[in-house]
């Protein structure tokens, strides 16, 4: 409930302080991110479409494909509607969080422009206000770990190719019976997390210009696949979907088919998810569009503020539907990502399990990809950046762990870890919130007058 109460609260107050402005001019942040207004000599590492596309690499992944089943397998269907919720108000926030890590880049121990909740709470609110800022870094060490996207990676191949196949198996004994008991740690997924570890390692050890490179060819491409999969499903059930909308919408008020038969569990986990999904108040975002070559705060602020949009109100619900309309939601033996998978093999026999195995390897891969970044920004500003390539050895190692950790305890961190960066994350962007609506009003009043030199 303190989560639901600073993220859509603060959403809230976003949305209402700028008086719908960033809404309003939701096509300009589209022709921003065309690169229309790009500036090669501006300072900073990659475009808007790179700062855009590692962003997404981060929160078009787990979070719309297993989140979501979690979601609905507690929560019910009314949990999707808050997803919703956090997505609209999520866009406000985004729009605010990103603005400000451009309005107030730093500099780290080698004299290179950093941005992210930690500097700009420092370069905003003052040297007073550090410590608010180290909190954000020291949780971001734990939040920006891989942990979950390991581990439904490690689950779908193992439920999907390899117990179907009968490779390696369930319980291969590989330690002796001291450590690992028939249920504990599988060959399959050590060996997973292995190869893991070394496809990670082969990208996040060349900065944010390679993740950024990597992740502008892989993520357009796998969103077009997983949409048009989830649409094939949605179109073969296309009479029933009037019918799910709605059960959504009341069912958020309702709660009889959460867990319980509790509205708070449906409202609690449609925010927890819808947070995690799209990531919007937790400072993660700002992080990487802090790397963005601009000039022009606002222009950012725009183009982070689509991803909501992309990544709850339009991802998240097509995987939503393609669960409600396959009535695997409902199931209580599955659970993450196996029940997509299983909606997957129903609503698109023979070939549905596998294009699923493809796209949640690129998303998990490119999250990973973004998030060990997210995660040496935070060891930069604490540690100094002689010291920040240092957390990858942490990073690659926590892939591992992940891989063979149960779901429970991996969701359980991350959302503790989650809420943690936001508490700085938003009190730092609500005490800044006046100066990125002056940033606003005289951008627009620019740009209404044609008085831009990139024009």
């Amino acid at each position: 409930m303190p989560l639901l109460v600073l993220l859509v609260g603060g959403g809230l107050f976003f949305l209402i302080y700028s008086r719908f402005i960033p809404y309003r001019h939701f096509r300009h942040g589209i022709a921003v991110l065309s690169g229309k207004y790009e500036d090669p000599d501006a300072p900073g590492e990659i475009n808007h479409f790179q700062a855009l596309s590692s962003t997404l690499a981060a929160t078009v992944g787990m979070g719309n494909i297993s989140g979501v089943a979690i979601a609905l397998g507690v929560g019910g269907p009314g949990a999707i509607f808050w997803m919703w919720v956090t997505a609209v108000v999520g866009m406000a926030t985004k729009f605010f969080t990103c603005t400000l890590s451009i309005m107030y880049r730093g500099t780290d121990t080698a004299g290179n422009i950093q941005g992210g909740p930690m500097y700009y709470i420092v370069e905003g609110l003052g040297a007073k206000w550090k410590p608010l800022a180290v909190f954000f870094s020291l949780a971001g060490l734990i939040g920006c770990t891989p942990v979950f996207q390991s581990n439904q990676l490690t689950q779908i191949i193992r439920d999907t190719l390899l117990a179907e196949r009968g490779l390696l198996g369930y319980n291969t004994m590989i330690l002796s019976d001291s450590f690992i008991t028939e249920t504990g740690f599988r060959l399959s997924d050590i060996i997973i997390g292995l190869i893991l570890v070394v496809l990670v390692s082969m990208v996040i050890f060349g900065g944010i210009r390679r993740i950024g490179h990597v992740a502008a060819r892989l993520v357009p491409l796998m969103v077009l696949v997983y949409v048009l999969t989830v649409v094939y499903i949605i179109l073969n059930n296309f009479t029933d979907l009037p019918y799910y909308f709605w059960f959504i919408i009341s069912d958020a008020f309702t709660g009889h088919a959460a867990a319980g038969g509790a509205l708070g569990v449906v409202i609690s986990n449609g925010i927890r998810r819808g947070a995690f999904s799209n990531e919007a108040g937790i400072g993660t975002e700002a992080m990487a569009h802090g790397a963005a070559k601009t000039r022009e705060p606002v222009r950012e602020g725009l183009v982070g503020m689509l991803e909501p949009a992309i990544d709850t109100l339009l991802i998240c619900t097509m995987t939503a539907m393609a669960l409600l309309m396959t009535g695997v939601w409902n199931n209580p033996d599955v659970d993450g990502i196996t029940m997509t998978a299983i909606a997957f093999e129903t609503g698109v026999p023979v070939v549905g399990p596998y294009l699923l195995i493809l796209c949640v390897l690129v998303f998990s891969i490119t999250t990973m990809f973004t998030y060990s970044y997210y995660g040496t920004k935070c060891l930069n500003f604490l540690g100094g950046a002689h010291r920040k390539h240092y957390f990858n050895y942490f990073y690659i190692f926590t892939i591992f762990v992940g891989s063979i950790t149960s779901i429970d305890m991996v969701v359980n961190l991350i959302d503790g870890m989650f809420a943690m960066m936001a508490i700085p994350t938003m009190i730092g962007t609500m005490l800044l919130a006046p100066k990125v609506v002056e940033a606003t009003k005289d951008y627009i009043r620019r740009k209404e007058r044609g008085d831009f030199d990139d024009l």
